[in-house]
């Protein structure tokens, strides 16, 4: 097992989420994720990396796969200007690759955000520290776990 996925299944067990990491083979887009698994594409939850412009922090924004995340309302709701973080800033401060983000796991902390659509299910999939790994779970565990505020800023693609 990938240090990765490793260090997320011990974040959800030390969570107390009941759950299992499925492969799910390249998932490019949340589409080809929800097609592997059999859900609906907003119970995918893409994990969204900003870098915030004035903290230099990290900020990561759960999104339901059918929507994006919209600039502006996301620097509102962050409280600063958001750039965007590219791959090796992304590695370094949350251990994961791009297309692996999970919701947990983070070698450091993170501030959160979480798209309110992803309540509306009582599923949802995730990464789980790899592009190629997802575990499913109940999403109104997602804030506890996460410290995600639940915030409106995306729109439909």
């Amino acid at each position: 097992m990938s240090k990765s996925k490793a260090r997320v299944a011990r974040a959800l067990e030390d969570a107390g989420i009941e759950t299992r990491i499925v492969e799910a083979g390249q998932a490019r887009t949340a589409q080809e994720a929800a097609d592997a698994v059999g859900c609906d594409i907003d119970q995918i939850a893409k994990s969204i990396i900003f870098r915030g412009e004035t903290s230099g922090d990290v900020l990561l924004f759960l999104t339901a796969g059918g929507n994006r995340v919209d600039d502006t309302r996301a620097a509102t709701v962050a409280g600063e200007p958001l750039g965007r973080a590219d791959a090796a800033l992304i590695r370094a401060r949350t251990g994961f690759a791009i297309g692996g983000v999970a919701p947990v796991g983070h070698l450091n902390p993170i501030r959160a955000f979480l798209d309110p659509r992803l309540l509306d299910f009582a599923e949802i999939w995730a990464a789980a520290g790899t592009p190629r790994h997802v575990f499913a779970m109940n999403p109104q565990e997602l804030p506890r776990i996460t410290g995600a505020q639940i915030a409106d800023f995306t729109s439909v693609s």
